[in-house]
């Protein structure tokens, strides 16, 4: 097929491409200057003007608990901005297929756990990142709406859990957890410190994906996009708290202080740990193990400062 991916500069868009699956199809991957997915005639004609057979849509604003905190309004209407124009475009140059990338903080904050699709919009959602959850649910339900009312188009959304991996970015004002614990791990070993602090006390828990797994199961449900659901999970199935995405860290990367706990900090949602029983039923499942991927990671973070 001929494949738009939206978002081929950030860490899902390039591990869908560089994905031995990738080779199968030809992809369309607009820089963002080439690109404008804030404008919605830019996006219309970029879509007409290729008539892809099918849009990934992996574009966004995204961020750690830090920036959401920081830029709510960015996340919220920059994330839904993009959605939309992609979204309405493919609809305008009757695009059959669109896979939107989603996200597990689509989920209301008190939902039980492990989280079910059937979940989503039924309650509060977690204040430290409403705004993009927000637009995330948005575009979802737009996806959703356009495949009931429009019989010739199918357009999806997959609700990964939080992702690591290569192509990451590292910067504490704007990483998530596990490449921010990587970064200060690392800088505690060759800064000789002897204690790392936590944000909260540490038993909050998170699902974190290796991003080629991740890719691995989008190419793997593009495969079979007509047995998709409308939304569905792609996760891991078990989680860790903080203190154990620490202390695996310190381990790969070779660190032996001790850790405090700054009390006083944001943590976000107690637990946010996904079904994974939909791609079960697929067939599919992450190979890589934690260890695994805090080690692959951590080897492109230094081959990254160098």
């Amino acid at each position: 097929m001929k494949i738009l991916i939206t978002g081929g500069s950030g860490m899902v868009g390039k591990n869908l491409i560089e994905h031995a699956a990738a080779k199968q199809h030809e992809l369309v991957v607009p820089s963002r200057e080439e690109l404008d997915l804030l404008s919605y005639e830019k996006t219309s004609d970029l879509v007409k003007a290729h008539t892809p057979d099918l849009i990934i849509h992996c574009a966004g604003q995204v961020g750690g608990i830090h920036a959401n905190i920081a830029d709510p309004a960015g996340f919220l209407v920059n994330n839904l901005d993009m959605g939309r124009n992609i979204v309405l475009s493919a609809q305008a140059a009757g695009v059959s297929k669109l896979l939107n990338l989603g996200s597990s903080c689509m989920y209301p904050r008190l939902a039980e756990n492990p989280l079910r699709e059937e979940q989503v919009l039924t309650g509060e959602l977690e204040p430290t990142n409403e705004g993009y959850a927000l637009a995330k649910i948005t575009v979802a339900r737009l996806c959703s709406y356009l495949s009931a009312t429009k019989p010739n188009l199918h357009y999806k959304t997959l609700m990964p859990c939080n992702l690591f991996g290569k192509h990451d970015k590292f910067d504490p004002k704007v990483s998530h957890l596990l490449p921010a614990i990587v970064k200060k791990m690392h800088d505690a070993k060759t800064q000789g410190l002897d204690s790392v602090e936590i944000w909260g006390d540490g038993t909050v828990r998170r699902e974190f994906m290796f991003a080629s797994d991740m890719a691995d199961g989008t190419w793997y449900m593009v495969d079979r996009f007509e047995r998709l659901p409308d939304m569905m999970n792609l996760g891991v199935g078990h989680d860790y708290s903080i203190n154990e995405y620490y202390e695996a860290a310190a381990k790969v990367i070779g660190w032996k202080g001790k850790f405090t706990h700054d009390l006083s900090k944001p943590v976000g949602m107690k637990q946010k740990l996904l079904s994974v029983s939909r791609q079960t039923e697929l067939g599919w499942a992450p190979k890589t193990s934690l260890e695994e991927g805090i080690q692959q990671t951590y080897q492109f973070f230094l081959d990254s400062q160098s």
